[in-house]
């Protein structure tokens, strides 16, 4: 009989005490290790020393913005899975949280069983590949085992979500999908979490891979993959 592996240990980096116990609450009742900060400066230093498996950061924070948090693990090479906790239902939030290399976020008010679907998901996409052979189309290869990818031969960083809306296009090269398909397909959730989050992560992914980029807009419709 085998047991499971435990889910790991989730950062939690928020200064509101309510909110921060309630996370820390329903995480731990869900087989998380939490480690809980209260500003930001403690919660870079937490990220860097643990090495945990997702960060839940919060936006607003003391000391250090939750953004900036992300854009210097991001800027070290740290490509643990974040999440943003924002409390403004402000698109220009989401939009620079998610450009700054977020996997996703959730805006304040919130389920906390929300939260932890999301962070499932997220975790999901970045543990669990199956063994498939890699792909290529145009200059651009993509290795679903290793989760790597290339373009044009030199290596290409992406965030887990990233990797994976590539990966989901690239599956099915030519086929159009929808912005609403793809939020069901890769994020895991359906469209009234808001359509422009795909837009932002196809952006980041196309300024990537740079003029080797093989997602194709068909306006009106939605994104495919394409040599």
């Amino acid at each position: 009989m085998t047991t499971a592996a435990p889910p790991g240990l989730v950062l939690v980096v928020e200064d509101e005490p309510a909110i921060a116990d309630l996370v820390r609450l329903y995480l731990t009742r869900d087989g998380f290790g939490v480690h809980l900060e209260r500003d930001g400066e403690a919660g870079l230093a937490a990220a860097r020393r643990l090495r945990p498996v997702a960060c839940v950061l919060d936006i607003a924070l003391p000391g250090l913005a939750g953004t900036e948090i992300c854009r210097r693990l991001r800027a070290a090479g740290d490509w643990t899975p974040v999440i943003f906790l924002t409390a403004r239902d402000d698109e220009v939030d989401r939009v620079v949280g998610l450009e700054l290399g977020a996997d996703d976020y959730v805006t304040k008010p919130f389920s906390p069983r929300e939260l932890l679907a999301r962070l499932r998901a997220v975790l999901r996409r970045t543990s669990g590949v199956p063994a498939e052979q890699s792909r290529t189309l145009g200059a651009v290869t993509l290795d679903p085992a290793r989760r790597t990818v290339t373009a044009a031969g030199t290596p290409v960083q992406l965030t887990s979500t990233e990797f994976d809306l590539l990966a989901h296009l690239m599956a099915r090269p030519g086929r159009v999908f929808t912005r609403e398909e793809l939020l069901a397909g890769v994020w895991g959730y359906a469209a009234h979490a808001g359509t422009r989050t795909v837009d932002v992560h196809v952006a980041q992914v196309r300024a990537k891979l740079g003029p080797d980029s093989v997602i194709r807009t068909h306006r009106g419709v939605g994104y495919a993959a394409d040599a």
